[in-house]
Formats: structure tokens, sequence, C-alpha cells
């Protein structure tokens, strides 16, 4: 929360009566009574008349939908994706205050919208619904349109409100920022009925936003580790220039080679990282075309990097002298290429007998077409298990569609499952969408957390897997689908079925191969080969020098019970080598939880 004064960044109710009347003297006059109305409001209102906002409205403009909405939700998937489990654990908060949650775009267009469902019929009387636009220079001062205007958390309330037909409602909104480099990526946003009116709301949209960050930061964190990954063969070795990019245009990593390359362009370091800004092509939406190029660029320097079917950035090389003036690859055929398959189990690390005798175990049970269901506790390792059956198994050349069942509401899970037909519901995208059991046709389909689908869609899921079947939302037509079935779970499912949370059959259907995967703690012989591994990748990752382990904080990391597995211990050590003050990491260097722990 920015360091701002208390007065300036609560509303005050029961000052109501005296705003009110200082919004008629400004509508009148012009002028501001400063003592009534804070200097973020009074700002917000100047910039409303500036912008002719009508002081009348009463709602906001009626909401895109179809096509529209459908392209606006796609242009923030990764944004929404993160906000969805984050409003959801809000739940219960809001039916208790009589509030909702709302997530908008950096436009002020509304993504979504959880919480109590009493005020249905007041949301939608002033718009305040998915699709409609809640900007500032559209609705006049509101806690969404204000917080991005401002960059800065804000509470409205009641008659701070610029338009008369919302002065009824208390909202409280925070930016969402990009992890990368701090641009606003849209709102989260508390609103209730002026009687709702809490500080607290305050405090909840700055921790959601905080939380939403922390999942970008993660998503954009694994999808760097993995590019990297696969370009490290390129930026080792060699006489050419390379020069890493990630999926937004953002270099993030080159090679010693680099800096002779373009001095041999005629380039200095200054010209190239301009170059490097001004390019501004993006990766997530297919193979753009920088717009802006420096004289010395050349298009045919840079090639696409997979992780099987997902785009993750690009590789540029600047040829060696040797090469500079060689025929052109011809891009979109070349350049599209995509790498070798991974060598399958290559990403295990870890020589304990239990693990590899998991390993030994997967592999065999790879070659065939049975389901796996991959079992044990959340951050060891499912999920690079489930990529290593894929790749080791005869669908390798087809696609590996992963979905997590958690997190998502029982309707959004249906439709990412199954997909739907055009005009199956509001909002359906033109021509229908394909589900990922469609989009995993020939290949491999890895549902995370299987233990946290709904009872009433396990008995479509269970038809799917017998019949090789399946209908979209809104079809009759049955589509022919076959693929390999992975399923993961932290829960025990045989206790599920008991408690009548899982179905019998599924179980059985989805469980013909089980495996087990051992938790950290009960391996802990692995931990010093771990550690130094993710040594090696977050030193590449953050371009910085590697450190070695003091012996006393190695002890300290095998000795730990590490219930986040080796997803925590991958934290612990990215923290400890960025905050290290020399080239060893010692027992200072540990955070402090694990510290108070041991």
């Amino acid at each position: 929360m920015p360091n701002t004064a208390p007065e300036e960044l609560f509303s005050a109710p029961e000052n109501d009566r005296a705003v009110m009347s200082s919004w008629e003297r400004f509508l009148a006059a012009r002028q501001l009574p400063v003592p009534s109305v804070r200097d973020t409001i009074g700002r917000s209102w100047d910039r409303c008349v500036g912008a002719a906002v009508d002081h009348r409205r009463d709602r906001a403009p009626p909401p895109i939908g179809g096509d529209d909405f459908e392209t606006l939700r796609r242009s923030c998937l990764e944004l929404i994706d993160a906000s969805t489990p984050v409003m959801a654990s809000a739940r219960q908060f809001l039916h208790e205050t009589g509030t909702v949650m709302v997530l908008a775009d950096p436009a002020g267009l509304i993504l979504n919208l959880e919480g109590d469902t009493s005020l249905r019929g007041a949301t939608e009387n002033i718009h305040l619904v998915p699709g409609a636009n809640w900007s500032e220079l559209t609705c006049g001062t509101n806690a969404i349109g204000t917080a991005i205007e401002t960059g800065r958390p804000v509470q409205i309330h009641s008659a701070e409100h610029f338009c008369e037909g919302i002065k009824q409602w208390s909202c409280s909104a925070a930016v969402i920022r990009d992890p990368c480099d701090g641009a606003i990526l849209g709102a989260i946003d508390v609103s209730g009925l002026r009687r709702s009116y809490s500080r607290h709301s305050m405090a909840l949209v700055v921790a959601t936003a905080a939380r939403i960050e922390n999942r970008l930061a993660q998503i954009e964190m694994d999808l760097r580790y993995r590019l990297l990954e696969r370009s490290l063969d390129r930026l080792s070795g060699g006489v050419d220039g390379v020069v890493v990019f990630d999926r937004h245009g953002r270099a993030i990593k080159a090679n010693t080679d680099v800096v002779a390359m373009l001095r041999d362009l005629g380039a200095t370091r200054e010209d190239a990282l301009a170059g490097f800004a001004a390019m501004n092509f993006d990766w997530r939406g297919g193979l753009a075309r920088p717009q802006r190029l420096p004289p010395w660029f050349r298009q045919d320097w840079l090639t696409p990097i997979y992780d099987g079917s997902e785009r993750l950035g690009a590789v540029m090389t600047i040829p060696g002298r040797h090469a500079r003036f060689a025929k052109p690859r011809r891009l979109g055929v070349a350049a599209e290429e995509r790498p070798s398959p991974p060598r399958p189990f290559g990403t295990v690390v870890g020589r304990d007998p239990a693990l590899l005798a998991v390993v030994e175990r997967a592999r065999r049970v790879a070659a065939s077409a049975a389901p796996v269901l991959l079992l044990g506790e959340s951050g060891v390792g499912k999920e690079v298990f489930a990529r290593s059956i894929h790749d080791a198994s005869k669908v390798a050349s087809g696609p590996f569609v992963a979905l997590n069942c958690g997190g998502l509401s029982r309707d959004l899970l249906t439709s990412e499952l199954f997909g739907y037909a055009e005009g199956s519901f509001t909002g359906a995208r033109k021509g229908g969408m394909r589900g990922k059991i469609e989009a995993a046709d020939g290949g491999t389909l890895f549902l995370d957390e299987i233990g946290e689908m709904p009872l009433d869609l396990q008995p479509l899921f269970l038809r799917v897997l017998e019949e090789r079947e399946v209908c979209r939302i809104g079809e009759t037509r049955a589509r022919k689908v076959d693929f390999r079935l992975i399923a993961a779970t932290n829960r025990d499912l045989r206790k599920e079925v008991e408690a009548g949370r899982f179905r019998l059959d599924l179980y059985y259907r989805v469980s013909v191969v089980g495996i087990a995967l051992p938790a950290l703690r009960e391996r802990p012989g692995d931990i010093p080969e771990l550690a130094e591994h993710f040594v090696a990748q977050i030193a590449e990752k953050h371009a910085i020098p590697r450190a070695v382990f003091a012996a006393e904080a190695m002890d300290r990391l095998m000795s730990h019970a590490w219930p986040g597995n080796i997803r925590e211990l991958r934290n612990v050590v990215e923290s400890m080598l960025l905050t290290a003050g020399g080239p060893y990491l010692t027992v200072g260097d540990l955070p402090s939880d694990l510290l108070r722990d041991a």
C-alpha cells in the first residue's frame, strides 16, 4: 500500500452530507471547498469535468458481448486464470458483507465478477457486469476507474462518486501490476451498497491484488525457466551472438559473443538496448513480427522456442562474421521448426533408490496406453513426471494438454474440458470452442487435482473415457477422440469414494496404474543435488554468479521437513541466491521462517 495519509486513503461516511453539498457547489461554480473533499476525489472530479462526463449518468454503458467479449477475455486470459482462484477464496467474506468482487482490464472493462448473489439485481441495474466499461472518463469518479487512472488503491463512498446515479454505492479498488515491468494489467474492486462500507474492504483489495501479482510472477518465472532451459544449448558454445527473448519480446539473456557481433554490425551496446526495446513484439498470440526494427536487425535471425505445443519466446542468433552474409533461411520453414523432443525423464533430478524405482516404474508404463494416476503431496513434481511419461510414450509427437481441476468453477471447468457450441450460452464465442479433451486428441491429457472434479461432472467424463467420444456443450453430435490419460491428486481417492465425493467407477477407470511419488523429506540425500541444480538454473535466469552452499546451511536444508516439497526448496534456494552477499550461501541467508521452523 502506498505511503499515503489515512485521511486520503479512506472515505469518511460521516462526512457524506458535506461531500454531497460540495459536489453540488462544485458543479455550479467549479470550485472545491477543500475541508470536506479529499484531494484524490477533487482531482478526479476535475478530470471528469474536463472530459465532459455527464454527472447525471445512472449506470455504465451497455456491456459488450458475443465475439467482442470473447476477444476481450482471450486477451486477458492469463490475468483471469491467475485471479479466479483468488477471487473464489474471498467468496464467504463477500457473502457475509453483501458485496461483490470485480476484476477489470486496464481500460476498466469488467472481466469477471464474484460475490453476493443477492446483489445481482442492483449490479445489473447499474451495469456492474462483465463486459461493461467502468473507466473514470466513462462513469466518472469510481473505485475501478480512479484506481486505474491514479495507479493507487482508492476507496470511494457514496457522495464521492461523480455521477449521481452511482452515489448509493461504496467501493474500494487496487490496481494489478505486471510483475516484470510494473505496467497496470487491470484492477480488483470490492463494491456494495453504501451500508456495506468498511475499511476492511480496502485491505482486502490490496491483499487480493498482491496475491494475483504473486501468481502472475510465479507463472512468468516458470515460463522463463522453461525458456532458458530450452535455450541453454544455443547460449553456450559456438561463434554466434545469441539473445533470448521472453514471450513479451523482452530480452532476458544473452551470451558473451553478442557485444562483439553488434560491434561488427556497427551498433553500440546502447544502440542494441534501444533496438531491443523498440522491437515491441509479443509471442503469446503467435509468431508476431516486430514492427520497429533497428537497422542492423534481420528477421530471419529469430527462431521461436517451444515447449510441446506452447510457444515460450524466441532466440535471436546473430551470425558470426563467417556466416553473416550467407543466404538467409526462409522464415516459416527453418525458423518455425520445433526443437527435438526432450529426453524422457531427463528433468527428474535425484538418485534416491525410492525415486529411481518410481522413475523405472513410470518408464515401463509409458510404453502402454493405460491410464496413470500420479499420487503425491503438492510440490513433489507430478507434472514433471506426467510430461516425462508423455515424452516416453507412443504419442510423444502428439500434444500434451494439461488442466488443473482445482480452483475453477463448475461451469468454467465444464467448458474447459468439453468445449461448447456457438450460442450455447451468453458470451459463447462464434463458432464455438473445442475443449481440452478434443485438444488432447492424438496425445496426452493431464488432469491435475482430479479429486476436485465436481461430482456431477464425473459421470460425463467417465462416459468420454468409455466411449472415446465427446460432445461439446450445446451439441448432440459426438466427436471421436483418442488420448492417453494421466491424472494426479494429493488426496486419498479411496477415502473420497467412501465419503461420496468421488465415483467408484471413475476411480477404477483412472487408476489402472498408480504411481506414488515420494515426498522430499523421504529422500533427503537428493537435497544437495536438487539445491545445486536450482542454483545453476536461478543463476542463469537472473544473470547472477553462482554460489556454493556452506556445510552448515546445507545441513539445515537436509534437516528441514519440506512440507512444500521440491517447489518449496526451489523457492528457498532462489531467495538465498538473490539475497546472498558473497560467493557462499550461509545459514544467515536462509529465510526467517525456515530458521524459525528449525
